[in-house]
């Protein structure tokens, strides 16, 4: 018989609450014998019950990628109890990108270039490591530390998939974050690396205006939207402001056609994010031609952001619970159940407990 998994003390106590959605929380945790902070990932496995795959699928990915990029996440470790998985993360304490931008009292837009250009790196190196991330959105874009020159880090991989070249082929579940998602997912035509570059266009377009290209009153609007790739640069207002380089960056990232968008490599040589000499339009007011301001037009959509990030993260559990529960043995005591089992993993406290180690693959190491 195949030895059982091992038992060893918990390693960490949990601590309060960081963040939820719709089959796990985030804690914060300390290691007891370091002091280390992480970000710990409480997974309830009632609700993966028939989605263990999920699990594993966001360990595979994160094993690859872990440690090896400075604007990556890096998985530290893994394990479960009798009720829960547990994924510890590097604990970003600077807070979301549309948060950081709104505290920093001005912005312009070679910011708004370095900031594309330090992701469009991490980008690149996770399409090269063969992953495609595929919820990309700046609330996924976290700062390590609250300090100025901290670096933005690429957080939340439980949408991502290993795609290996050699034997490449296309996705066709829908997932994402509506307002973030490429035509092609819609359509249902087979998506990979390509969507991340279209969710990078529509990020790029939030950080120089503070709104969302696609965005409609309803997400029936927002879908037909962005599948006909219907925007504008509109108010003129919001946009006289931002030069036409960066204008066409955006354009080239939300080609309709993803054999014809560019590829994380070839983004990263157009001229808005290559050029030394930084690209704006010139503040009249500026006495040394410096950049417009960005901020206080960002700031004027401040409010109407929070009700959109408020949409789609229901609009985004509905699907996600939707997905578990057409999956799961009994989908109807699941949903009913769902708020109980969150409840659970809120009020779970790893201190004096037991966990152990646990094989999702022939490689994995034992604790």
């Amino acid at each position: 018989m195949p030895n059982a998994p091992a038992t060893v003390p918990c390693q960490y106590r949990t601590g309060k609450t960081l963040g939820s959605g719709t089959y796990a929380i985030v804690k914060e945790a300390v290691h007891i014998k370091t002091g280390k902070y992480y970000a710990c990932k409480v997974i309830n496995k009632k609700l993966m019950e028939g989605r263990e795959y999920m699990v594993r699928n966001e360990i595979a990915v994160l094993k690859r990628i872990s440690s090896g990029h400075r604007n990556i996440v890096t998985l530290h470790d893994y394990f479960e109890t009798t009720n829960n998985l547990y994924l510890c993360f590097d604990l970003c304490t600077g807070g979301e990108l549309f948060d950081r931008i709104c505290a920093k009292g001005n912005y312009h837009e070679p910011d708004a270039a370095e900031l594309v250009r330090t992701i469009m790196n991490a980008v690149k190196y996770i399409h090269d490591s063969g992953i495609v991330h595929r919820d990309l959105k700046p609330e996924n874009l976290l700062f390590r530390t609250p300090a100025e020159d901290a670096d933005i880090m690429i957080a939340d991989f439980g949408l991502s998939r290993v795609m290996e070249e050699e034997r490449f082929h296309l996705l066709t579940e829908i997932c994402g974050t509506p307002g973030y998602m490429a035509p092609e997912i819609f359509k249902k035509t087979g998506h990979g690396k390509p969507v991340d570059i279209w969710a990078m266009g529509v990020i790029t377009y939030f950080l120089l205006a503070g709104y969302t290209p696609f965005d409609r009153e309803n997400q029936q609007l927002e879908m037909q939207a962005i599948i006909a790739g219907d925007y504008k640069f509109e108010p003129e207002e919001y946009w006289v402001h931002v030069s036409e380089t960066a204008k066409a960056f955006i354009t080239e990232c939300l080609t309709i056609d993803p054999t014809s968008r560019p590829t994380a490599a070839e983004a990263l040589k157009h001229p808005w994010l290559s050029d030394v000499k930084p690209h704006f339009v010139p503040d009249p007011a500026s006495p040394t031609g410096g950049p417009m301001d960005l901020l206080p037009h960002i700031q004027k959509r401040l409010d109407a952001k929070a009700r959109f990030k408020r949409a789609v993260w229901g609009i985004t559990a509905m699907k996600r619970m939707s997905i578990l529960a057409s999956s799961a043995p009994s989908a109807r005591e699941l949903e009913a159940n769902i708020a109980q089992y969150k409840e659970e993993s809120e009020k779970v406290s790893l201190q004096l407990s037991f966990h152990t180690t646990f094989n999702l693959s022939g490689d994995d190491r034992k604790r």
